[in-house]
């Protein structure tokens, strides 16, 4: 049976394949769906202007992967927390118990796999020159792996001297495209602007690159690609207009259910 009332934070697709077509987005807008959503938005936003800023001084290349600075270990530490705070507050509004102690780890966060599939996203950075342009920042997981952004991150933030080169402008993009993952994972392409929303994921769209089977992300310069192979019984379907009237329309993921690795 698919899902009759959708998780808080967690946008996954419909029975029919589609995602936020035909109003359903509409339940991304209740107040009790997440907690001031734009102050996440905000927070990605901002550090996507450093992004760009950066590109002013490192072309993105895989030629420049390597490269390393302290302002690319700086935002690389700044990402990797606003990651951390999406993670923590899925779970908290989820009423995971070991959010609510103040207990959670990478470990924890891997639960977030298991409800929001992020190991299956494809994110593409359109001004990347060479084979690196398409990321899949959480692939690892899939396989029970370890994230190599997320190591670089904590290494260089423990024993910076020791760690500062592991700090990579491709340890940040990596970061920097799955932090818009996780924010595509709970929000689909809501941004929360005080402007009208007319129009949802709506299929691949002709862009100056050609065909890509991307759809534009949440800020100005990603591409996203979501999962498109959903088990029906994990698939969303129902009529937000009545469950809207609900008091709560909205049900608790339980990570519990799942062991910690």
């Amino acid at each position: 049976m698919p899902i009759n009332k959708p998780y808080r934070r967690t946008c996954r697709q419909f029975l029919d394949g589609k995602y936020s077509e035909g109003g359903r987005w509409m339940y991304l807008l209740h107040k009790r769906y997440a907690t001031d959503p734009r102050h996440y938005i905000r927070a990605f936003l901002l550090i996507e202007e450093e992004i760009l800023n950066l590109f002013t001084y490192v072309e993105p290349s895989d030629i420049n992967s390597n490269t390393y600075s302290h302002k690319i270990q700086q935002l690389l530490m700044r990402t990797c927390v606003e990651i951390e705070a999406n993670f923590t507050a899925i779970l908290l509004e989820n009423n995971y118990a070991e959010a609510k102690k103040g207990n959670t780890n990478i470990k924890h966060y891997r639960l977030i796999d298991k409800s929001h599939r992020l190991s299956a996203f494809e994110v593409r950075v359109p001004t990347w020159k060479g084979s690196n342009s398409v990321r899949s920042p959480f692939q690892a997981w899939a396989s029970s792996s370890p994230l190599s952004w997320y190591q670089a991150y904590n290494k260089s933030k423990h024993q910076r001297h020791e760690n500062f080169e592991r700090a990579t402008f491709d340890a940040l993009m990596d970061a920097f495209c799955g932090l818009n993952i996780l924010l595509s994972a709970q929000f689909c392409d809501e941004e929360y602007s005080p402007r009208a929303k007319s129009i949802g994921l709506s299929g691949a769209a002709y862009h100056y690159d050609g065909e890509d089977g991307m759809e534009p992300s949440i800020g100005s310069i990603l591409r996203i690609k979501f999962p498109t192979d959903w088990p029906d019984e994990q698939r969303y379907e129902f009529k937000w207009p009545e469950i809207s009237l609900l008091a709560d329309p909205f049900q608790d993921y339980d990570y519990a259910q799942h062991p910690i690795t």
